[in-house]
């Protein structure tokens, strides 16, 4: 596994969804798993690279950092740190040869662009074939115009050589497709759920009679649009005395959220609250206690929360944006979908949830997210993309 994002020392939930990915496939694939990642260094080091290598647990795990500012000279330090990452690539991919004896059979990319080098790197010298996996909203009409024409011609060309390309949704899918990255291999298969950790929860009487609303996501508001989630609950704490929105996460826009917040009085009356970066458990309580979660999101290829509430029982209010429709098909039967900023429906959406005009089954809500993201049922669709490839 060659995961661009992945738990690591500076940020134990970077990434936590291919962690999810690794786990499943690790346990319901029949595949013999283990994880090469680099990144750069978020703080001081001893040398040019720091080095982390697990190899006793069932996924062996390496992880390699080195520096942000070898030289400290900009002009030096941007090739300087790509040698970097490809040595410490390089380096992990030895050390697994030897724990192994053997070369993998796959490769199995997580995000492009530098992890598919290197796999293609590995597929030109030794014949190993690659999988790409991709989830970053880089690719959607929001972002897609960002990347640069380097990008676009190395990742056209890393694509059309991979061995198959999973997208965890279709809207991801024909969104790189728009841009020339296909394969004509392409599978679409979902994002792990944990459903044992998020589940219905009973709760008071007292809990359900006050109205609440939840928001998890990481705070970057140009994609996250959480301060438009803000002016519309100031909109409704006049029509539902006691409304309380709740807001778990963290991110570089984590401040002025918090000033725009004030700014709008919603702090100083307790109408909204910022929890701060929560544990896996502590979010699948919140959801299991909340009236609904809110996503604004004006970009998504998946959106993990939104079926981690499904799977709580709890309704979802979110955007027709990226792939998030075709995960709330038939449309109402899942939650409401509003168009990406557009205040006022989302207004409206969040009263009919609040007021029960919308309603959800909560068991129909879990089952759907259980036949769909599963762990089991999500690494067994992966074993059986690579015993194609392989097969080949």
């Amino acid at each position: 596994m060659l995961p661009k994002w992945y738990p690591q020392r500076y940020d134990d939930q970077d990434g936590d969804f291919v962690g999810r990915h690794v786990a499943a496939i690790e346990q319901f694939g029949g595949a013999e798993v283990a994880v090469l990642f680099a990144a750069v260094a978020r703080g001081p080091l001893p040398g040019l690279t720091d080095a982390e290598e697990d190899l006793r647990g069932p996924v062996p795990t390496l992880r390699y950092y080195y520096r942000a500012a070898p030289t400290g000279m900009s002009l030096l330090d941007k090739p300087l740190k790509l040698l970097l990452y490809f040595w410490c690539l390089l380096r992990g991919y030895r050390r697994l040869r030897r724990h192994w004896g053997q070369r993998p059979d796959l490769v199995h990319v997580h995000v492009l662009l530098r992890t598919g080098l290197f796999a293609w790197a590995l597929k030109a010298l030794h014949g190993i074939p690659f999988v790409i996996t991709e989830h970053w909203t880089l690719y959607l009409p929001l972002r897609s115009a960002g990347i640069g024409w380097l990008r676009r011609v190395l990742t056209r060309a890393v694509v059309r050589r991979a061995d198959a390309l999973h997208t965890v949704s279709d809207g991801l899918r024909q969104a790189m497709a728009r841009l020339g990255f296909v394969n004509p291999r392409s599978v679409v298969i979902a994002n792990v759920v944990d459903t044992d950790l998020f589940r219905p929860e009973a709760v008071g009487p007292e809990v359900r009679a006050t109205p609440a609303l939840l928001h998890v996501s990481a705070f970057h508001d140009g994609v996250k649009n959480l301060s438009g989630v803000m002016r519309v609950v100031a909109r409704l704490r006049g029509l539902w005395p006691g409304l309380q929105l709740r807001i778990a996460g963290y991110g570089p826009d984590e401040q002025p959220l918090q000033a725009y917040t004030a700014e709008l009085g919603l702090l100083a009356d307790g109408t909204a609250v910022f929890l701060g970066k929560l544990a896996h458990a502590e979010v699948a309580a919140e959801m299991a206690r909340a009236t609904a979660l809110v996503s604004f999101s004006r970009a998504e290829t998946f959106g993990c929360v939104l079926l981690e509430a499904r799977a709580c029982g709890c309704p979802v209010v979110a955007t027709r944006t990226g792939g998030v429709p075709e995960l709330f098909q038939p449309e109402g039967s899942f939650g409401l979908l509003v168009t990406p900023d557009d205040e006022p429906a989302l207004e409206a959406a969040l009263n009919a949830v609040l007021s029960g005009t919308a309603s959800f089954e909560p068991g129909r809500l879990r089952a759907d997210v259980a036949a769909r993201c599963a762990p089991q049922a999500v690494g067994q669709a992966f074993g059986q993309l690579y015993q194609t490839v392989l097969g080949e």
